[in-house]
């Protein structure tokens, strides 16, 4: 049995990172979903403003949809944890190796599976 409470202060405090960074580049959408954003807060007059805010945005879909998901993997290790399934394969059933937990708490699959 894994004791899960160092798992469970990495996956917090990586929770906080991550909603951090999601903050920085993106907005969250009533649906809870987070969405790429540029900083403009009022619609650009100018065409090289909006050019930059589209630039900006553009940029940012990409670093938001992969802050998402590590945002989603953390959130259902925190659930593994509570639920006490944390460190077994979501595919296969198997125990995920302590190694693999250490080098990725968010880890929810073994290296077979994965």
């Amino acid at each position: 049995m894994i004791d899960t409470t160092v798992f469970k202060e990495k996956l917090e405090a990586e929770k906080v990172r991550l909603e951090t960074e999601l903050a920085s580049a993106g907005n969250k959408s009533n649906e809870g979903d987070w969405q790429g954003a540029s900083d403009g807060t009022t619609p650009a007059i100018d065409p090289n403003e909006a050019a930059d805010q589209i630039e900006e945005l553009t940029a940012n879909v990409p670093i938001v949809e992969s802050l998402e998901a590590q945002h989603r993997e953390v959130l259902a290790s925190l659930d593994r944890i509570e639920n006490g399934t944390y460190g077994v394969c979501t595919n296969c059933g198997q125990e995920i190796p302590l190694d693999r937990l250490e080098a990725n708490p968010a880890a929810g699959t073994c290296l077979a599976c994965a």
